[in-house]
């Protein structure tokens, strides 16, 4: 594995892991839980299963292999589901139950054309604010993989809430199966971070409310390092391992903080 980028192999992944795959040319990345035997559990828009072909921004992974069906506790045993080339479960993939966003997938249709990475979990504060991108790592602590995968499975049977790309996306649905953590009471944005580094604009009011106003007039390298200083405070304050509006909520009653 890159320590820099964090890519990976398929065979490189544990049970427990959460993992993205980066789309469309690293615009934004799709996040999910691996659960073992070539298996991922992840949080889609619930009406994507019902679109055409291709690639959709909230649903990560190839339409083609979506079957929304009201599959109870336990899949189906007919089928097959999945009608992608290269799928390792035509029968499993693609399933989720009525009404709701997360799905299971096979790791080569959650891949799809991209490349596999593994989300970083308590790295320090350095490592953190020296990433360029947001939304690959935490300086909070993952739970135990089977706490981890408990999660996952449970909301892939009740849900998720509502998706919505800036306050419940992917990405809190994975850090949520890590650590147990939600941001509780009213909020702009969620947990996730390749969302906060660009519209979490209170940090942007605080930052920029303690530097003279002149300052901000100034050109070339203090207005470039005003800039980075503003982004990676951004980065810095938005994330879930040293918020103080998180709380550690039970898998039982996710659906009362989001609306499912």
């Amino acid at each position: 594995m890159g320590y820099l980028s964090h890519r990976v192999r398929p065979d490189q992944i544990k049970p427990g892991d959460h993992i993205y795959t980066w789309r469309t040319a690293f615009t934004y990345s799709h996040h999910g839980i691996y659960v073992g035997e070539n298996k991922v559990i992840h949080f889609t828009a619930p009406e994507t299963g019902k679109t055409g072909s291709g690639w959709n921004f909230s649903s990560g992974f190839p339409s083609s292999c979506l079957n929304s069906v009201d599959a109870g506790l336990s899949l189906p045993k007919s089928g097959p589901s999945c009608v992608h080339d290269s799928c390792l479960d035509t029968y499993a993939c693609g399933y989720q139950h009525s009404g709701s966003g997360v799905i299971i997938s096979c790791l080569n249709c959650f891949i799809g054309s991209g490349s596999l990475y593994l989300y970083q979990y308590k790295v320090n504060k350095f490592v953190h604010v020296s990433k360029l991108r947001g939304g690959t790592c935490t300086m909070a602590a993952s739970d135990p993989p089977e706490d981890v995968i408990n999660r996952a499975i449970y909301l892939w049977r009740n849900g998720f809430g509502k998706y919505n790309v800036v306050r419940n996306n992917c990405e809190d649905f994975a850090l949520y199966c890590k650590t147990g953590l939600l941001v509780v009471g009213k909020h702009t944005t969620g947990s996730s971070g390749q969302v906060n580094y660009l519209v979490n604009e209170p940090m942007n009011a605080i930052f920029s409310s303690a530097i003279p106003k002149f300052v901000f007039r100034a050109t070339g390298p203090v207005t470039a390092t005003i800039t980075v200083g503003m982004y990676c405070w951004n980065r810095y304050s938005s994330d879930i391992g040293i918020r103080d509006d998180v709380d550690k909520i039970h898998v039982e009653i996710v659906k009362y903080f989001r609306g499912g």
